[in-house]
This record gives C-alpha cells, sequence and structure tokens, in this order.
C-alpha cells in the first residue's frame, strides 16, 4: 500500500501563484506514475495533469497548458504542480493520485493511490 498527502492550498487572486505537493509513503517503488485531478463544486473529478514518476514524460489538459507544471523529486517521494496565472475557474479541491501504469494517463481508473484532497480557491 501506498499513502499519499497533498498539501499547499490555499485562497489567492486570479494571476497568482501557488505550489501544490504530494508526498508519497509507504510502497512507494511500486508507483510508475502520478497525477493531479480536480473537483469542483457541482462537477465531476476532472484531469489536470500526470507524469511518470521516473521517466520524462508529461500530460496536461488542455485548460492549464502553459500555465501549470507537475514534476517530481524522487529522493523525496514528493511530485508537485506548480500552478501560475491561476484564473477562477481553477478553484476546485486537488487531488494527488498515483499508480502502477507503464505511461502518463488521463484516467482515474489508472491511479489506485489517492490523498485526501487539498482546497485551491482564486478569487477575482
Amino acid at each position: 500500500q501506498a499513502q499519499l498527502v497533498e498539501s499547499g492550498g490555499g485562497l489567492v487572486q486570479a494571476g497568482g501563484s501557488l505550489r501544490l505537493s504530494c508526498a508519497a509513503s509507504g510502497r512507494t517503488s511500486s508507483l510508475y506514475t502520478m497525477a493531479w485531478f480536480r473537483q469542483a463544486p457541482g462537477k465531476e473529478r476532472e484531469f489536470v495533469a500526470a507524469a511518470s514518476w521516473r521517466g520524462a514524460g508529461t500530460y496536461y489538459a488542455d485548460s492549464v497548458k502553459g500555465r501549470f507544471t507537475i514534476s517530481r523529486d524522487n529522493a523525496k517521494n514528493t511530485a508537485y504542480l506548480q500552478m501560475n496565472s491561476l484564473k477562477p475557474e481553477d478553484t476546485a479541491v486537488y487531488y494527488c493520485a498515483a499508480g502502477r501504469a507503464i505511461a502518463p494517463t488521463r484516467r482515474a481508473q489508472d491511479y489506485a493511490y489517492w490523498g485526501q484532497g487539498t482546497q485551491v480557491t482564486v478569487r477575482t
């Protein structure tokens, strides 16, 4: 089993930046990919970004491409989501997910482990 804990959410003005962190513990050696998803009130959970835990591949939703950057520090078993130029429509609970897929994927069902979520609120 692996455990994921997110941090770094908060309240920010439009145009501002936040960096989310996702610390993995437990059986992290079995994890090959990680991702960020988000869920806004009244909406379904949606894919944001994904990356290979040990490789160079990354994958972004069109809505965040060019503004968000996913990265990881393997030595710390921690993944990050740098969010710049934030917009009110980015307001959501952000979830970190990790799984055993070989390549980054946008499908939630490919990720077996999920964090508890961290709230991001962007105000105008």
